[in-house]
């Protein structure tokens, strides 16, 4: 199951200069001949007619993809058992609040999200898989790669 998720890509685009004089116009039927969604104002500046402007445009991205609580690793189950009952938790960065750096996840407040370790069997470290809880409920994603990827979990299957 795949889910789009609220993040945009700014991709940098080479725009001939006739398009570029015709200003904000210019710019929305850029934006439409390239697929994109402009979701921000954009000015476009007039360039010599040597030299090609560069526009920004937005485009939405599907970042994460779904998971069936069924198929999550055992190690996982235990994690969100902590999680629930509020610890104790086996490391003392469990708990702390995820950034979303990554920007994979959908744009929130800082303190929206919080990350906590889920133990990989062999591994004498954290190693790299995670849950990640947001806020609203059931709101909860897997990340097996270390933040390079994420699932919501499915809780109805």
């Amino acid at each position: 199951m795949r889910q789009a998720s609220t993040r945009v890509i700014l991709l940098r685009m080479r725009i001939p200069p006739r398009i570029t004089r015709l200003g904000a116009a210019g710019a929305l039927v850029t934006s439409l001949l390239v697929g994109g969604a402009l979701t921000a104002p954009t000015t476009a500046v007039a360039a010599p007619t040597s030299a090609p402007a560069t526009l920004t445009v937005a485009v939405a991205a599907a970042d994460y993809g779904g998971i069936c609580y069924g198929d999550l690793p055992s190690q996982a189950y235990d994690t969100l058992e902590l999680i629930a009952r509020g610890g104790p938790f086996p490391y003392s960065q469990d708990g702390s609040v995820f950034q979303n750096r990554e920007g994979l996840l959908p744009a929130h407040s800082t303190g929206y999200y919080h990350e906590y370790t889920v133990k990989t069997p062999g591994v004498s470290t954290r190693g790299a898989r995670r849950i990640v809880t947001g806020q609203a409920y059931e709101e909860d994603y897997y990340t097996s790669d270390h933040y390079a990827s994420f699932d919501l979990i499915d809780y109805d299957c």
